[in-house]
């Protein structure tokens, strides 16, 4: 395994090199090692020893010029080492040992990660399993396929470092307790496990784009992650239209992320939005996701909604916005997954498209008990309400927004658009 020939490396720089490249190449590594045992944790730790060793070696000897090819190399050997030395013992190594590698046969002397990328894909397959907990579908997720530790997960999600240490060992008990064979499924499971797959990797980028939870109304790093996670995907199944779809609608919203904040980090609507801060380049890699996914007319649920934030990224203006088209996509979508929150989009949409009084009744058809908590319902009627000139009823509908919005910065915008509409209703 070549090494950069620049001789000893300080240990500061390579401590962020071992980082960068952990979480770069601990998925492909995990996954690699993951083909030899069969256990998620005993995989961990033998990565775990293969990073330490680098951060012993490559000082020395400098760092390679390909580190995830020597880190996956590395692990692959104390992961044989591990099951040899466990067999000697007389333990049941035979239960680690995945049958396709028997324990006589030498490991290659360099294992390339480029070479074996159908590991990752069933590791994330396994990590989605349909068998666990949604949240313990995303804990790990991003734990193994992310790279991501125990501590960053918890400060992601706000919540208790422990809370997410005990998804994950409840997670990877289930696994191994219930032989969840890692594989990718086939035929109808496949269909079904790749839209748990891709729900788990959007409801990481949800979060992130509308925090649920602390002060912030945009979580960046979670964002990022999931579209890293979309891009693995989109790399290891090409010819899957919705993998596309998907990365084509998050990179479309993050190229907003910038104009929906103030300088106060204050909520800032699509509608009053500087366009100038839109990330350009984002916008050309969604939109040339979204046409790799293929003709919109046998579009799924993730392409239409890429092709609404791609309506919205070609508009120049808000008034160009195609808001008609927009509307046939909500249609299209309502049809194939339907939902209240879809049906809630739909409305704002055809009042935007028609008038605030065909929006208002639009709202008003939607019947759906799970939206009588959901703030964006009274918020979408207060502004209709407003844009209708009867700021008394819209008054009425922000104070229940207001009362049922879970974030500060929304809570301040909600407030303002009420002060306003009881100055205005006198």
């Amino acid at each position: 395994m070549g090494s950069i020939d620049h001789g000893p490396v300080p240990p500061d720089a390579v401590r962020a090199q071992v980082a960068e490249t952990f979480r770069a190449e601990s998925a492909r590594v995990i996954a690699s090692v993951l083909r030899i045992v069969r256990d998620i944790d005993l995989a961990q730790e033998v990565v775990q020893g293969a990073f330490e060793q680098a951060l012993d070696h490559w000082p020395v000897s400098g760092v390679p010029d390909r580190p995830g090819a020597w880190l996956s190399t590395t692990a692959r050997h104390r992961a044989l080492d591990h099951l040899r030395r466990a067999r000697r013992a007389g333990a049941r190594a035979e239960a680690l040992a995945h049958r396709a590698i028997g324990m006589t046969e030498p490991p290659p002397d360099v294992v390339d990660p480029e070479e074996i990328p159908d590991d990752r894909l069933r590791l994330i397959f396994t990590c989605c399993h349909p068998a666990l907990p949604a949240d313990s579908r995303v804990a790990l997720t991003l734990r193994l396929v992310g790279g991501l530790s125990t501590a960053e997960i918890a400060r992601g999600f706000l919540v208790p470092e422990p809370t997410i240490a005990q998804r994950l060992v409840r997670a990877k008990r289930t696994i191994r307790d219930g032989r969840f064979p890692y594989e990718v499924p086939e035929g109808a499971e496949l269909s079904a496990r790749l839209s748990a797959v891709l729900a788990v990797t959007y409801l990481i980028f949800n979060e992130g784009y509308a925090a649920s939870s602390g002060s912030d109304l945009v979580r960046q790093d979670l964002c990022e992650e999931a579209i890293r996670l979309a891009r693995v995907l989109a790399e290891l199944m090409p010819d899957e239209p919705e993998v596309h779809g998907l990365l084509a609608l998050m990179e479309l919203q993050a190229a907003r992320a910038a104009a929906r904040t103030d300088a106060d980090g204050d909520l800032v609507l699509l509608e009053d939005q500087d366009r100038l801060r839109w990330d350009r380049e984002r916008i050309a890699r969604g939109l040339a996701e979204l046409e790799r996914a293929g003709p919109i007319a046998r579009a799924g649920a993730y392409q239409l909604q890429a092709a609404i934030a791609a309506g919205h990224a070609r508009a120049a203006s808000w008034e160009a916005t195609d808001w008609t088209r927009i509307v046939e996509h909500y249609h299209a979508l309502a049809a194939i997954a339907p939902s209240p929150v879809v049906e809630l989009n739909r409305a704002v949409a055809i009042g935007l498209a028609r008038g605030p009084a065909d929006g208002l009744a639009a709202l008003d058809r939607i019947d759906a008990p799970a939206l009588r908590g959901y703030h964006l319902l009274p918020a979408a009627r207060a502004d209709f309400l407003r844009r209708l000139g009867r700021f008394g009823e819209a008054a009425a509908a922000y104070r229940e927004a207001l009362r049922l919005a879970p974030n500060p910065r929304e809570q301040t915008f909600l407030a303002a658009r009420l002060r306003a509409c009881e100055a205005e209703g006198g």
